[in-house]
């Protein structure tokens, strides 16, 4: 008798320690701790850029000799995830393609840029960013004649 009244027993708190820890799970998750895949949530062009990565002199329209900025906004965390920018112009010849990896926990900027010294050529722009090869934002923006 006495042992199946430590089986029953044991049980018992076997029971009992999986309803804490479901508890304890379920705590996490509605407190916001629990952590959200990364996500592109916007990309922002401009002129300048900040010390926070965010743009300062927004546009979609430069003159030849601006240095593009690109921030682009990531929520969620990841141990490592990488961000691509490729930046085209008209027919889709690629002016530029670079990579940063990143290791957000919440909100996050990337900067990305580009220069040419000698002017670009006036015409129409995209720059596509991409999360682990997944195509995630595109924007167009266009260099004006001199």
């Amino acid at each position: 008798m006495t042992m199946m009244k430590s089986r029953t027993t044991s049980l018992w708190l076997c029971l009992a320690l999986l309803v804490v820890a479901a508890a304890c799970k379920k705590s996490e998750t509605t407190t916001g701790t629990s952590t959200a895949p990364v996500r592109v949530t916007d990309v922002s062009l401009g002129r300048a850029i900040g010390g926070d990565k965010a743009i300062t002199d927004s546009t979609d329209k430069f003159k030849p000799n601006d240095t593009i900025y690109a921030s682009v906004a990531t929520d969620g965390s990841a141990a490592s995830a990488t961000l691509r920018a490729k930046w085209t112009f008209e027919g889709g010849q690629t002016v530029d393609d670079s990579s940063r990896t990143i290791a957000p926990s919440g909100n996050a900027r990337t900067e990305f840029h580009i220069a040419k010294p000698d002017g670009w050529p006036a015409g129409k722009y995209k720059l596509e960013v991409f999360l682990n090869n997944e195509s995630a934002k595109t924007k167009d923006f266009e260099v004006e004649a001199r």
